[in-house]
């Protein structure tokens, strides 16, 4: 899957395993895994097939973010970027075909 950052200094943070200790201590080798299944995956729907993972949508006021577990509280969140959101007939993401995200943030968002 293509990624995508909300900012530079996000894609910074993530882009060495310095970065990644440096800006998130304990979590940086559980992000790093999580951003691998990212790029890995072909599309959402792999990643949705991945339990430990916990895909979902959010609602209300962030209805427009999904989110991967990290560890505990701790999510990837993100956006799909793709120009149409690709949609099923009963109005649901189509995940087969969202193959680019951007990623907004990472945080604990309990």
């Amino acid at each position: 899957m293509k990624i995508r950052f909300q900012t530079r200094k996000l894609e910074k943070q993530l882009a060495t395993d310095k970065g990644l200790k440096k800006a998130y201590g304990d979590l940086a080798n559980k992000i790093k895994q999580r951003k691998q299944q990212l790029e890995a995956a072909e599309s959402l729907d792999t990643i949705s097939k991945l339990p430990a993972l916990r895909l979902h949508p959010y609602k209300g006021n962030r209805k427009d973010l999904w989110s991967i577990d990290i560890h505990k509280n701790w999510r990837i969140l993100f956006e799909i970027d793709q120009e149409t959101i690709p949609l099923l007939h009963d109005g649901g993401v189509n995940l087969r075909e969202v193959t680019r995200i951007k990623i907004v943030s990472i945080e604990d968002p309990h």
